[in-house]
């Protein structure tokens, strides 16, 4: 009998037949078939690289006029196993022209193994090997899901029960950050966020994080016990919030949005979103680091100055956002993008936001911020199972 094996399931197939288990990183590397694009690549450079990958035993797709340099640059898409990646990597380090060196080691450390783990409250996250559920509490009058609303004093009831049902973080949010938002003055914003962090800090053991981009507020919530700020401005709204970052060595996560919440939706447009997302968080990434910021996760923003096609694209690429070497968040948690597509209004949209959940899981996502913690954890605890 012959029959199919999946990739997820070739290391199970290969012990047990009784191969030496030593040899599965050697089997991995021959079966694991990687795609990776290169922007932007000058049309000799192209060439040698293309020709560099069927050497391999993969394959690189070029502008069709590479061949004649009818064309000054083109993007890439090389295509092989690891191995195969790996060998081309190697000779192109060799070539000390048309940038091919500095592409052969990008291309290594993309390959190279990755350890993101935070230590939180005596706890490693390892976001490598896990996916993890972040709760949203909004201490809001007007959040977009009127179901996530609740008052600073009920906060820390919330924050229990989604620790019991799950949760692996809570995400407090003083300001409403829905398309056409207005701001909240700054002190307003501290009188929501506090109160709601202290209650919860008596009543949970995990880790808190802050939704703000206000370098005051997150000082003073980490004062009472927050551990993350989540930032969707990734500390571009207010300068002191990555001198607060630094001088109390917290996580930061980096989030991408064209404009600010009251105009974010008003015609944004993308010539290719990934790309300019990715350029973007790089960018930022680079910022936090040069400031001091060690600890960092990236978003890329679901909803936020994004079109349907832009959120589907983001969706469908997201393993684009795991070459830049960090945790990737995604909130796409009962958002509009889900209505258009299914008819729900938002006080149905649990389920679609469950099913998004389990693939994101399966694609390897770390983090995931929902409304909704028992069901998306029931998601990842499947996907877990599955993968």
């Amino acid at each position: 009998m012959v029959y199919r094996v999946s990739p997820s399931s070739l290391a199970d197939e290969i012990l047990r037949l009784g191969a030496d288990p030593a040899s599965l990183p050697i089997f991995r590397a021959k079966s694991n078939f990687l795609f990776f694009k290169i922007t932007d690549v000058k049309a000799p450079a192209a060439n040698i690289i293309k020709q560099e990958m069927l050497s391999a035993g993969g394959d690189a797709a070029v502008h069709r006029n590479v061949i004649n340099c009818k064309v000054e640059t083109s993007d890439l898409v090389l295509m092989g196993t690891e191995a195969q990646i790996k060998k081309a990597a190697k000779k192109l380090l060799q070539m000390d022209y048309w940038s091919l060196k500095e592409l052969g080691k990008s291309l290594l450390e993309q390959l190279r193994p990755r350890e993101m783990v935070w230590e939180l409250r005596g706890k490693q996250y390892d976001f490598c090997k896990n996916t993890y559920i972040m709760g949203i509490i909004n201490v809001t009058p007007d959040s977009f899901y009127h179901g996530s609303r609740v008052s600073p004093k009920l906060a820390g009831e919330i924050a229990e029960q989604m620790q019991g049902e799950g949760a692996d973080f809570i995400d407090v949010g003083g300001e409403s950050s829905r398309p056409g938002a207005e701001p909240v003055p700054l002190q307003e914003e501290i009188d929501r966020v506090i109160p709601a962090i202290r209650e919860i800090r008596k009543r949970v053991s995990i880790p808190i994080s802050v939704d703000t981009y206000k370098g005051e507020v997150a000082r003073a919530a980490l004062e009472e016990g927050a551990d993350i700020i989540n930032d969707i401005s990734a500390l571009r709204f207010d300068p002191q919030m990555v001198r607060v970052a630094a001088e109390y060595k917290v996580p930061v996560i980096l989030m991408h949005m064209k404009g600010t919440p009251k105009n974010m939706q008003k015609n944004p447009y993308y010539e290719d979103v990934v790309k300019e997302i990715l350029d973007f968080l790089r960018e930022r990434v680079d910022f936090a680091r040069r400031e001091g910021v060690e600890k960092i996760a990236v978003d890329p923003g679901i909803g936020f100055g994004k079109r349907l096609e832009d959120n589907l694209a983001i969706l469908k690429n997201i393993e684009a956002f795991f070459s830049l070497g960090y945790p990737v968040l995604v909130g796409h948690s009962r958002k509009s993008f889900i209505g258009h597509l299914t008819g729900a209004e938002v006080e149905e949209r649990l389920a679609p936001t469950a099913s998004l959940s389990l693939y994101l899981a399966l694609k390897g996502v770390s983090i995931i911020r929902v409304h909704d913690v028992k069901e998306n954890k029931m998601s990842v605890k499947l996907a877990k199972g599955i993968k």
